[in-house]
């Protein structure tokens, strides 16, 4: 019975891991939510595979008790880890780094993106780790994201979403660090881009449309063919079927949902 923790599992692609993973009674499904008020479409699923436990990733105690309470479900194992909470600042995404009005708003919104995408990743994997070297598979994948790559940033011209993409970078290195570590141990880690992914829960503004019609133009420099996002349920089938195929000769690896590093 393989077992997985999954954190942000509330919405977007988090909740579509925890839907399609659970959807095998053979499969053990912790799901991490910052707020069991959140998780009502998790309950609604009404899988008894699904165990959830509320842990927000940047308070250490709910995490280290999270894992207590997975532990004591599974044996003290685990063999998967998908980090996927994280954190974007929306309303300030479409600036660039010298346009914010001011220095402290700034310095507000890397510090929230490294202490979520970064820091928060890195107590979580620790946390974890303990019941992981006891897992089977010692999978541990974080979600990152295809902006956090220096030549797609310059191909396609792309200045903004600056704190996301600086911190997604970061964890890149995260990964990599863990991987040279703990390879003779078996373990694979991977960063992995879910694509462009619609999770949107409303309809655009018309300035939100003619926003994303602009960062669209931009992509089309490095992507000719793009057309648009895809939805969770086929970023989800995707990435899963690359979580499968990984193997210890992988491990380290910043890819995308389609294996390479084809971001879109």
């Amino acid at each position: 019975m393989p077992s997985y923790a999954i954190t942000g599992a509330a919405r977007g692609i988090g909740f579509e891991f925890v839907n399609q993973l659970s959807a095998d009674s053979g499969n053990t499904i912790f799901a991490l939510v910052r707020s069991g008020a959140t998780a009502n479409k998790l309950a609604e699923l009404g899988r008894h595979n699904i165990h959830i436990i509320e842990a927000d990733i940047t308070d250490n105690k709910a995490l280290k008790n999270a894992a207590a309470e997975v532990s004591r479900s599974t044996g003290n194992s685990l063999d998967y880890l998908i980090n996927n909470a994280g954190f974007v600042e929306p309303e300030r995404a479409r600036l660039t780094l010298d346009s914010y009005p001011s220095e402290e708003l700034l310095t507000k919104d890397l510090l929230d993106s490294f202490n979520v995408n970064v820091v928060g990743v890195i107590h979580t994997i620790n946390y974890f780790l303990p019941l992981l070297k006891n897992g089977k598979a010692k999978k541990v994948i974080t979600i990152t994201s295809g902006l956090g790559d220096l030549d797609v940033t310059m191909g396609a011209d792309f200045p903004t979403a600056a704190p996301y993409s600086i911190s997604k970078a970061a964890v890149n290195m995260v990964n990599a660090k863990y991987a040279a570590q703990y390879k003779s141990e078996g373990f694979v880690f991977l960063a992995l881009s879910p694509g462009l992914v619609d999770t949107s829960t409303r309809a655009p503004t018309q300035k939100e449309l003619e926003e994303f019609m602009a960062m669209v133009e931009r992509f089309k420099n490095v992507y000719p063919d793009f057309t648009g996002p895809i939805m969770p349920e086929t970023s989800v089938r995707m990435q899963l079927e690359v979580i499968n195929r990984m193997t210890i000769d992988d491990t380290g690896a910043f890819i995308s949902h389609k294996g390479n590093k084809e971001w879109l």
